[in-house]
């Protein structure tokens, strides 16, 4: 069970991790009387990931400016849920932003702590530099130190960050939780430390002993779909590249880098996790396939660039439904070079090309399942942004 961010900074504040000043808001009208000097911040309370740049997050100089953001975003969907409250947040200005977590992992059944110096919207872009301690036996503070200086930090940052983390790791196991997360944790000029975001996961089968964490939960719960929503509308009238993803933060970093590079986002969508249970209860390669048939839709797509991290579904079975969206398709040219001008591309009536970065269990089985078509498959996620972004582009005429 997801907690909302105001929800998860209240059991922040329980547990001694400072937050800002904030101030729930169930209306529009409710910001006339604010508590919290100006300026400030107005973010959707949502259970999805990708606020920021959705347009979830408003900056307000004064209460007019309050009231209009707060009225857009209560209308705002992101990926499909709207806001039941907002939270308004002192401003903070950080001169550094990190990322911790304490996460429960399955596989070996042990707590794990993460952190990293590149927090906030580039913690996806940089997860190679993540850095873990598993807690392998009793918590003590050895270990929180050791993650901050696995993490560089240095001087008196390396105590007030290892602090936090000690009260993450308390929380975790005082709540019986999958997942406390704090991104960004921001580092003013001077030093002081601030959770500026929050999301904890509560484990489903310990709710019955916290039956007030269970009556935090308000989402309604909605039958499963039988298929995935319709692909987003057009993000750029320009845009050449559909983007596929599985989880909310990695479309949105996967949009960023591919902007970042000077790509043209057209469409996008989320298909999901493995196992979440908000999602299909299809298996992850039958709702890539769906998701292909979904964009290939907007003719506007010359590219779709998939970016999946597997893993229970190994990458040759998600290889295989690229592969049978492909041969559906039997109009795709055998040879992109074959294509001498944007003429040929009309009349050849193809589909849109497929790079996918794919992260799991026998790679190099979908590797060679994937080279007998016309689909490109990278591992490195920066390789496959400029192999779509390249791909994307007119061939020029005479060439």
């Amino acid at each position: 069970m997801d907690l909302l961010e105001y929800q998860a900074k209240e059991l922040f504040r329980e547990m001694g991790i400072p937050v800002l000043p904030s101030q729930k808001i169930d209306r529009p009208r409710d910001l006339k009387g604010l508590k919290i000097p100006y300026p400030v911040v107005i973010k959707s309370q949502v259970y999805t990931g990708g606020r920021g740049r959705a347009g979830g997050v408003r900056f307000a100089e004064n209460t007019i400016d309050a009231v209009a953001a707060a009225q857009t975003i209560f209308n705002l969907p992101i990926l499909g849920e709207y806001p039941k409250v907002l939270l308004a947040e002192a401003k903070y200005n950080s001169d550094q932003e990190l990322y911790l977590a304490v996460v429960l992992n399955r596989s070996i059944r042990r707590p794990v702590l993460l952190g990293s110096q590149k927090g906030g919207v580039d913690v996806q872009s940089a997860i190679d530099e993540m850095q873990h301690v598993v807690v392998d036996q009793e918590f003590s503070p050895f270990y929180a130190r050791r993650l901050a200086l696995k993490m560089g930090l240095h001087g008196t940052l390396i105590n007030s960050v290892s602090a936090i983390i000690e009260k993450m790791y308390r929380l975790f196991v005082d709540k019986d939780l999958d997942l406390v997360e704090i991104n960004p944790l921001g580092v003013s000029p001077t030093g002081e430390v601030m959770a500026l975001d929050g999301k904890i996961t509560i484990n489903d089968d310990a709710l019955a002993r916290h039956p007030a964490l269970a009556a935090l939960h308000s989402k309604p719960i909605v039958p499963v779909p039988d298929r995935l929503p319709e692909a987003s509308t057009t993000l750029d009238p320009e845009g050449q590249i559909g983007i596929l993803c599985n989880g909310a933060g990695l479309t949105m970093a996967t949009m960023d880098l591919v902007c970042q590079a000077g790509g043209k986002p057209a469409s996008f969508m989320n298909i999901g996790g493995e196992t979440h249970n908000i999602w299909l209860k299809h298996s992850l390669s039958e709702r890539l396939e769906q998701g292909l048939d979904l964009i290939a839709q907007n003719k506007q797509v010359r590219v779709i660039l998939i970016n999946l991290i597997s893993g229970t579904v190994s990458c040759d079975e998600l290889a295989a439904a690229i592969a049978r969206f492909l041969q559906r398709n039997t109009h795709n040219i055998r040879n992109i070079s074959e294509a001498r001008d944007e003429s040929m591309l009309n009349r050849a009536n193809r589909p849109p090309i497929v790079v996918a970065r794919l992260v799991g269990s026998q790679w190099s089985e979908a590797n060679d399942r994937l080279s007998a078509t016309q689909a490109f498959i990278k591992e490195d996620l920066d390789t496959a942004v400029a192999q779509a972004i390249a791909l994307s582009k007119p061939a020029k005429k005479g060439t």
